[in-house]
C-alpha cells in the first residue's frame, strides 16, 4: 500500500448526485477510485486515494452545490493504516481472541475514520469494516486484542462518534465463545 498517501471518503444520500460527484471528483483531481458504489438505503459511497493535495481538492469538489445538499459525511485520512482497505473486504487476520470490540455508527465515513485512528493509537487489531450494505445505511467496525485495550478503544471511538452525532452502539465481548470467534 505504499502508493496510498491519503484516503478520502464521501457519503451521499443520493445515488444520482453521488455518481455525478464521483465523475466530477475524478475529472478535477488526480485521484484513484477504490470504491464508488450504491449502499443501503440508497446511499452512494466513494473511497479514493491520491496525494494529500489531490484528495483535498476532490473533497472540495464533493461539497460544492448542489452536492452539498445531499452530502452525509466526508473524511480525510492523511496516512491510512495498511489494514484499512483489507478490513473493508473482510480480509484481515483476526488477531487475539481475548476480546472483541464492535463500534456501530450512522456513517460509513466516520466508522472508517475512527477505525483508522483506533488501530494507529492502540494495540488493537482491525478485523473488519462493514459499509451500509443490508444495514439501513449503518456501518460498523470489529477489533480484537487484549481486554483493557479493546475497552479503552471502544470508549475512545464512542466519544469521537458522539461528537459528530454518528454514534449508534458499541460493545466489548471478553473471551468470545469459539463459535462467535469463528463466525467473525
Amino acid at each position: 500500500m505504499t502508493e496510498m498517501k491519503s484516503l478520502g471518503i464521501v457519503e451521499y444520500r443520493s445515488i444520482a448526485l453521488g455518481l455525478q460527484a464521483a465523475d466530477s471528483m475524478v475529472k478535477a483531481a488526480d485521484i484513484k477510485l477504490l470504491i464508488s458504489q450504491v449502499v443501503c438505503p440508497g446511499k452512494y459511497i466513494i473511497l479514493f486515494t491520491g496525494k494529500l493535495s489531490s484528495v483535498k481538492a476532490a473533497l472540495e469538489v464533493a461539497a460544492k452545490p448542489p452536492l452539498d445538499t445531499v452530502l452525509i459525511d466526508t473524511y480525510l485520512l492523511g496516512n491510512p493504516d495498511e489494514s484499512l482497505i483489507p478490513a473493508l473486504y473482510g480480509a484481515c487476520e483476526k488477531g487475539n481472541p481475548e476480546a472483541v470490540g464492535i463500534i456501530e455508527g450512522y456513517s460509513v465515513a466516520s466508522i472508517v475514520g475512527i477505525a483508522d485512528e483506533i488501530v494507529k493509537t492502540s494495540p488493537t487489531k482491525l478485523i473488519e469494516i462493514r459499509m451500509a450494505r443490508g444495514m439501513t445505511g449503518k456501518a460498523f467496525a470489529l477489533f480484537s486484542g487484549e481486554l483493557a485495550a479493546v475497552q479503552a478503544s471502544m470508549e475512545k471511538a464512542k466519544g469521537a462518534l458522539l461528537e459528530n452525532g454518528m454514534y449508534l452502539h458499541s460493545a466489548v465481548i471478553p473471551h468470545p465463545d469459539p463459535q462467535i470467534w469463528e463466525a467473525l
